[in-house]
Formats: C-alpha cells, structure tokens, sequence
C-alpha cells in the first residue's frame, strides 16, 4: 500500500505542465491559463483601473500564513486574480503615471514561456536556445545605436539600476585594476548631472565608492548637463588625484527627457586623458534606458517624412536624433525593453561596446566547479546573477520582431504627438505652465497656479529670484493638493492617473520644484484623452480653491 504522501504527490502532479504530451492535461493546463485572463478580462471597464478600487490593508497581510493542505488550482487562480483589482492599466490611454508602457502580445508570450521551462542563461547547457534570444536581441539592440554587432556584446540584468550597476563595476575595474579581488584601495568617482537617475548614488553605495562620491554636474533649463561645468569638475576630481570610475551621460531623463551631449561628453573625457596622461581610459555609459528606442529614427528620412507624422513631431523627433545618434561612442549603455520597448517588466539590458569590457568583470570557471561542463556560451562568468531568467530577452525579441523599426517608429512618434498636444492645451490656459516645454519626449512636466497668478512671470521668478523662495513652496504645497485630488479621482475610477515628482529639478536658490506629471505611453491615447488632463486639472482647482 503506497504512503499517504504518494497520493498527495500523484494529485499535486496535475498542477503541474505534463512533461511529455498529454493532449487532455495540455488542454487543461491552456484552459486553466484561459481561465485566469477570462477573469481578468471581467474586471476590465472603461475606467483606467482593473475592478474596484481597494483599501491596501498591510497589516492583515502581515498575518498572513500557509495553509496545512493543498488548494485546487482553481482556487488559486481566483485569488492570484484578485490581487490585481485596484490596479492601473498602463495600456488605457486615461493611465499617464511615469513611464510604464503596456506590453505587446508577443512580448507577453515570451516573457511567459520561459516561465514554464525555467531556462536559466547563465549558460547555454541550461537555456539552450533561449541563449541564442539573449545573443540576438543585444545584436539588434548593438546595431540600432550604431556598434559594430560582431564586437558587442550584452547581458540582460534586473533593471536600468542593474545596468548603471555592470557600467560602474565594469569602469571600476579599468580605473582600479584588480579591484574585483582585493577591494578598493583608492578614491574613485562617479561623475553625471543633477538630473541623473538616483540609482548613480545607489550603486555608487552598493559597490562601496560611497554615494558622497558621485559628482553631480548642473544642468541647463533643457535638463542637459552643463559640459562647460562637467568638464572643470571632472578636471578638480583627476587634479586631486581621484580615479574615474565612470561618466554616466543621461539620455533621456526620467522626468523631463533631458538627453546629454553625448558627443562633447566622449570629447571631454578623451581631452582629459591627454591632459593628465592616463593609463586608463574613463568608462563612458549611456544611460539609454528611456531614449534608446528613438535610435530607430537615426536612418528615417525625416525631409521625404514618409510615415507623415505632422510638423511639431517631425521637429521633435529631429531634437532628439541629434542626441541619440552618439549612442555609439559610449563604451556601454543601459536598455530597458520594458519601458520605450514595449515589453513587460523586467527586460533590461547592459550592452557593451567590445566583449573584452565584459572580461574585465569575468570570473574564472574553476571558482564555479559545478557549471559550465559543456558548450561554448557562458554568460555566468561575468554576470551578477546566478539564476538569469530567460523572460527578459524572449519578451524583448517579441516585441522588436512584430513592430520593426516602422512600427516602433510610429508608437514613439504618435506619443510625441500626443505629449507635445497636451503641451499645446496646457499653454492654451492661464493657470498652467510647462515646465519642460524644450525637451522632446513623451513626458510632459507642468506646473498648476492658483487664481489670480501670472503665470507668464512668476515661474521664471521662482526658479531665479531667491525672494520668491516661499511663493515657490506654497505654489509647491498647492500643486501637491492638486494631485492629491486628481489622484483620489483616480483611485475611484474616474478621471487620469499622472504623476508627481517631489523635485522636478531644484531653484537657482537651491530649493525644490514639484511638478505634475504626464507620461503619456498608451497606444490607444487620442486627443480627447488629452482634454480629459485638463477637465482632472479644472475639478482638482475646484475643490482646492485657493
């Protein structure tokens, strides 16, 4: 007589994929799938939210415990379902909250197969062809910013931070050698913007060069940094004897889409090396992981327009070419397939110029006695991670292979055009001032005043004139209130979901400037989506008043 667990074991094996085919269990396993996205599918409405808004209760769910016995499959689904009520739907054109991005359906699909097989990269003996997705979806991203594809390399990480984290490390070791095994015996630095990502600081932390270390140069009102400046602060570190770990050029702020000089950037740095003779070269990284998507336009033909996309977009599209066409002189940049790429989260990779700068973080194999036995192909050698899912390539190349360059060309451009008509709308009334009305992105920052206000002057004032300081953190004070509304709007179904930022960028004066934020990334978003920005706007004033 079989033990009572074996039963238990013989009943739990229907909830798992037949690893030979079954053509009724095969049936089942699609159906239970079916099943799920059917009752999501009931949650749906013309609100930008799935089901009813819900009372997060953190503190029941800290109470939370495993059950004594299995549960049906069924009723696993129902709950697993039921965390997604309350949820935004980034792909409803009225969802403008940062850049989230809805995912194609190829790119669902790639990210879900991994996730039945478990292939894991960091070899080719436990991912197999899936290796080959990784190796193909860095060639095209390698041949869209202009690297040579037959000497670039990549590896997909856990997010743009992972990026910045292999950029950093990679950078360390050329300005350190050998920092990897016996630490860091020297002062190094990080050099960006003001405007950068946080998660300079963060890695900056996590490597142990010290957030302290990170030299944040100012930036221009276009949110592009100062190169002027970002050249004498970089020529105070290499005076004081510091080594370089790395020069982060942002192309394409989180915020504001400011997109850096990558071009002087590369020039600078290569003057430096001159100038106090090097043994190294700085690593140059472009944080691309908004703006490497627009490099699908470094070869349209943007006199003959052939997708006709109207003047202002053209212009816009144009602005930011002139930047993003330098991605190739970085020595590595940062992708995030699951924001402009239209993939689901996460799809980040760390593309490098020449497969040698991968072997400067590499490890030696006989430190990994139990991988690597067979083949030729081991990113585990120079990859953080260990276990390495095979969702973030396979989600990546679904979404590239079914759009192409035109088709990502057309979502990019219709999102301008449709950040550049709010733009229009938000000039159009006297209470509303955009604040970075000079970057070209599909993210508008703007700034809503109470009556009486002359919003053609008091912005300027505020952001120059120190005596202005209070007027700006009441202004600030009022812009939170503003979204507050907006937002207890949303969460109720009704209205837009946008976005806030504590400190858009800071005053001359030093003080912060709080912003709303509308990141428009939904293919289905129209003008009358738009206009549904300013009716949030007009019943937030409303019930704020003064």
């Amino acid at each position: 007589m079989k033990p009572r667990y074996y039963s238990l074991v013989k009943e739990l094996r229907r909830a798992f994929p037949q690893p030979v085919s079954d053509r009724i269990h095969d049936a089942y396993f699609g159906h239970a799938i079916m099943q799920a996205i059917d009752q999501v599918d009931a949650m749906k409405s013309e609100r930008p939210m799935l089901g009813e808004p819900v009372e997060l209760d953190f503190a029941a769910a800290r109470k939370c415990r495993i059950d004594d016995d299995s549960a049906t499959l069924e009723d696993v689904t129902e709950k697993l379902v039921s965390y997604l009520s309350g949820l935004f739907v980034w792909g409803h054109p009225r969802s403008q909250i940062n850049v989230i991005p809805p995912a194609t359906i190829p790119s669902i699909i790639g990210n879900l197969l991994p996730s039945i097989y478990n292939p894991n990269l960091v070899s080719e003996e436990t991912s197999r062809s899936v290796a080959l997705a990784e190796v193909e979806a860095a060639a095209i991203a390698a041949d869209l910013v202009g690297y040579d594809s037959s000497q670039a390399a990549g590896v997909f990480t856990f997010g743009g931070t992972g990026t910045l984290l292999y950029a950093i490390r990679t950078g360390l070791e050329k300005a350190c050698p050998g920092t990897a095994q016996t630490g860091l015996k020297e002062e190094a630095v990080v050099v960006c913007s003001e405007t950068a990502h946080y998660s300079c600081r963060t890695v900056a932390s996590w490597l142990g060069l010290g957030a302290e270390n990170v030299i944040e140069v100012p930036t221009s009102p276009e949110n592009e940094v100062r190169t002027c400046l970002l050249e004498t602060m970089l020529r105070d570190a290499l005076k004081a004897g510091k080594k370089v770990a790395a020069i982060v050029a942002t192309m394409g702020t989180t915020d504001a889409f400011g997109l850096d000089d990558l071009k002087e950037i590369a020039e600078i740095r290569d003057r430096m090396v001159d100038e106090f003779s090097l043994d190294y070269i700085p690593h140059l990284h472009a944080d691309a992981v908004i703006g490497w998507a627009w490099s699908v336009f470094n070869d349209y033909d943007m006199d003959a327009n052939p997708l006709g996309f109207r003047h202002r977009t053209i212009r816009a599209l144009a602005g930011t070419r002139r930047r993003i066409r330098h991605l190739s002189l970085a020595d590595s940049i940062g992708v995030d397939f699951h924001k402009t790429g239209f993939a689901p989260y996460v799809s980040s990779l760390y593309l490098v110029k020449t497969q040698a700068d991968l072997e400067l973080i590499a490890r030696e194999p006989s430190s990994m006695p139990y991988l690597f036995q067979s083949g030729e192909h081991h990113p585990g050698r120079y990859t953080l991670e260990t276990s390495s899912s095979g969702s973030g390539p396979m989600a990546a190349l679904g979404s590239l292979r079914l759009l192409g360059k035109n088709g990502l060309r057309s979502l990019l451009g219709h999102l301008v055009t449709m950040s550049d008509t709010l733009t229009e709308h938000l000039d159009g009334h006297t209470s509303t001032h955009v604040l970075n009305a000079e970057n070209f992105g599909p993210v508008t920052l703007f700034r809503v005043y109470p009556p009486g206000v002359d919003t053609f002057s008091v912005p300027a004032q505020e952001y120059s004139n120190p005596e202005f300081r209070e007027t700006l953190l009441a202004h600030n004070e009022y812009n939170r209130r503003i979204f507050d509304e907006i937002q207890s709007e949303a969460l109720q179904g009704r209205g837009v979901v946008i976005s806030l930022t504590e400190c858009y960028r800071e005053t001359e004066y030093g003080a912060p400037i709080v912003a709303l934020k509308s990141y428009i990334m939904s293919p289905f978003s129209d003008e009358k989506y738009v206009d549904a920005v300013l009716e949030s706007i007009a019943r937030a004033r409303e019930i704020v008043g003064q």
